[in-house]
């Protein structure tokens, strides 16, 4: 698998575990939670962008 899949996949990962931390953390009352998913979700959201411009580059 290349570089740029791998990255795209594992940003998607990141982003949905985080949006279930961020979910959780609200249903739960808990602030620290709640933060913790919504860092997570950035660096999701991140990563994924960086599988997609390593694609458009071809690495």
């Amino acid at each position: 698998m290349k570089s740029s899949t791998k990255d795209q996949v594992k940003g998607k990962a990141h982003k949905i575990k985080g949006e279930i931390k961020e979910t959780a953390g609200q249903l739960l009352d808990d602030p620290e939670m709640e933060a913790e998913g919504t860092a997570e979700k950035i660096v999701g959201k991140l990563q994924e962008k960086t599988g997609q411009i390593k694609k458009v580059f071809g690495k």
